[in-house]
């Protein structure tokens, strides 16, 4: 969908992870801070429609930012899921801080999102 919303209004769409432009590069940039700001200011008082609203919108920008650098998304979140999964021990214990947020544990394998981007035909900075 968001492809189709590049296409139809003249936005940039790559096929191959790419560096762009820094001035496109912060303008993608300060399109998330705006979506993101947006999120924080409906999340404690919503109403819930509008913290929705939102949340996609900020979603929907990342995707488009990512279809600016060339970036299949999916696969990149596919592989953060698969490192944040590892944060369950063996024996089903999960570390957590005391606000509830779930800690990396001994067990924890990092993403490896270059080698993601490497699939999809990337080429690190000096390989």
């Amino acid at each position: 969908m968001v492809r189709e919303f590049h296409l139809a209004f003249g936005l940039d769409v790559r096929g191959t992870p790419t560096e762009v432009s820094p001035e496109l590069a912060a303008h993608r940039g300060e399109l998330l801070a705006e979506e993101a700001a947006e999120v924080a200011e409906v999340s404690v008082g919503g109403p819930l429609d509008r913290l929705a609203h939102e949340l996609a919108d900020v979603v929907y920008v990342a995707y488009g930012t990512a279809l600016v650098h060339g970036i299949d998304l999916d696969a990149v979140i596919a592989e953060i899921h698969r490192a944040n999964m590892t944060k369950i021990g063996p024996d089903g214990h999960v570390a957590r801080r005391a606000d509830g947020k779930v800690l990396k544990g001994e067990h924890y394998r990092a993403p490896d999102v270059s080698e993601v981007l490497r699939r999809q035909g990337w080429s690190a900075p000096g390989a």
